[in-house]
């Protein structure tokens, strides 16, 4: 009884050629036939012969099965080192070139944990001593060397091909060099020591001095985050820097630097500040900042009162610093020392609240009271948020902190408008703004606090935040003796003025309240 043929085939050996001691001829390979081991292996060009791993024959595929074996590395001679029957770990996969017709590149892979071994040169059929059967630029030059991909040919055998590389670029210039490399230096991990005249600011404050360059919103970030450290200790806003105190700052982000002192841009904007001075010494200056100009920089920010300030900076390298604050809408008198021992004393000054403040703004509809006193307390409605809303809060609330400011009425248009002159004894963020919204007149062109429905605005009358900074008097920080300034009604608020017959020359009430 005759053995009945292998399934699928005529019978023959899967082995081939000395897989099988009958010696049965090899059955022919088919297609549909091929494992998906077998398509892994030809994916991952672990095929180098025309015996296959796993006792697969390779004698009867085609050409570019035959021939697939991957780019390798010349054979060292047979005498160096003995072959060896255990199976060599080949490249990993990332590595491995993609070889073969398109059909052929099959999802999977080789068994890691029986990779097979790629015979020498000298163990392969039929190779010996004859030369090669394929280029030394298709079959010598390592992919890894080269960083090409191996892509299929029609009707060739595949190989890799160099993409050529784009020309390097320009090396940078040794003055480039330096700048980047004085850069890196300047936003690295630094330990600043106070001086004897930064003594008693404000850590912020201090930052400010010393990085000008350093947006405010960002020298916030840094305390409240805690990576500023005095002394090893975490560091808050309000607290005082002393002399010889530790200050670690963090890698900070710079903006762009400020103009040089002779180029057009910072005579330009020396040319605007000094337009701007209602009053100047040696010590100090008040400006008449305009409306909408910012007195730091913030998010979106490019222009404001201290970058313009570069311009200004001095031989010693010394630039006037800011002793207080206005709102970016708010015009008027804005006090500027020109040494740190100035600032140090005008600091000190409003923080005993020994500066007298006067605010002239225009406001929706007439107050019963035609002078009054305003004590609340008042919080940021988003913490963190340097230019956030305020809102009236509790004692006792997150945030809150007493604000007292005094009114008088000056002059009013019908019951539609009212000229108010406000003293404020605190200086907390939006004061004057939140605490007329508070009694019911928010001030006209207010775009944070007003929120009275279908009013609208007199013909005439822009759109504008009617608030002006309008006097000022405090002692002088060297000879103590007082500097009384007076700031003039921006245009806008002039035209409003004319508009509505405001006499700016008329007697304001607000003198003779109350400074505390």
């Amino acid at each position: 009884m005759t053995k009945p043929p292998h399934r699928g085939g005529s019978g023959r050996s899967r082995t081939g050629p000395g897989g099988s001691p009958s010696g049965r001829p090899p059955r022919a390979r088919t297609g549909p036939r091929n494992t998906a081991r077998d398509a892994a292996e030809r994916a991952a060009g672990l095929v180098v012969s025309n015996r296959a791993p796993f006792g697969r024959d390779r004698t009867d595929a085609a050409p570019w099965e035959r021939d697939e074996a991957p780019a390798r590395a010349p054979a060292r001679p047979a005498a160096a080192k003995p072959a060896s029957n255990k199976p060599a770990f080949s490249k990993p996969r990332a590595e491995r070139p993609r070889s073969g017709p398109p059909a052929e590149r099959v999802a999977g892979s080789v068994s890691e944990d029986r990779p097979p071994r790629r015979p020498r040169r000298e163990e392969r059929p039929g190779t010996g001593d004859a030369p090669r059967s394929r280029r030394a630029s298709e079959t010598d030059a390592p992919e890894a060397e080269t960083g090409t991909e191996a892509t299929p040919r029609s009707g060739a055998k595949t190989h890799a091909e160099t993409k050529p590389r784009a020309p390097d670029a320009k090396p940078p210039t040794r003055r480039a060099l330096r700048e980047a490399t004085a850069e890196a230096l300047a936003t690295g991990v630094q330990t600043l020591e106070v001086t004897a005249d930064e003594a008693g600011m404000r850590i912020d404050r201090f930052l400010s001095a010393r990085f000008p360059q350093l947006p405010f919103t960002r020298i916030q970030s840094l305390v409240r985050k805690g990576e500023l450290r005095v002394n090893g200790k975490r560091a808050k806003a309000a607290d005082r820097v002393e002399p010889g105190a530790s200050v670690r700052v963090p890698p900070l982000s710079l903006e762009a630097r400020p103009p040089a002192p002779n180029s057009p841009r910072a005579e330009g904007d020396l040319a605007f500040l000094r337009s701007l001075i209602l009053y100047e010494d040696q010590d100090m200056m008040v400006l008449n900042k305009p409306f909408g100009l910012a007195v730091q920089g913030g998010s979106g920010t490019t222009r404001h009162v201290d970058g313009l300030l570069e311009a200004m900076r001095d031989k010693d390298g010394q630039k006037p610093r800011l002793v207080h604050r206005l709102d970016k809408d708010t015009a008027g008198c804005l006090i500027i020392a020109k040494t740190r021992l100035a600032a140090a004393t005008l600091a000190k000054t409003f923080r005993s609240r020994a500066a007298r403040k006067i605010y002239w703004a225009l406001a929706v509809g007439v107050p019963k009271v035609r002078q009054g006193r305003i004590s609340t307390y008042l919080a940021k409605e988003e913490i963190g948020d340097a230019d956030a809303r305020m809102r009236v809060a509790k004692h006792g609330d997150e945030g809150a902190s007493h604000a007292l400011t005094y009114y008088a009425l000056v002059d009013q248009a019908g019951q539609k408008l009212a000229w108010l002159s406000l003293k404020p004894v605190t200086g907390r963020t939006h004061q004057l703004r939140a605490h007329a919204a508070h009694i019911g007149h928010p001030l006209v062109g207010d775009p944070k606090y007003f929120d009275i429905e279908n009013w609208e605005l007199p013909g005439g009358i822009q759109n504008r935040l009617h608030l002006l900074a309008r006097r000022i008097v405090i002692p002088h920080p060297r000879t103590a003796k007082p500097v009384d300034v007076t700031a003039p009604l921006p245009p806008h608020m002039v035209q409003s003025w004319n508009l509505l017959g405001f006499d700016a020359s008329r007697y304001d009430p607000i003198v003779e309240a109350p400074e505390a």
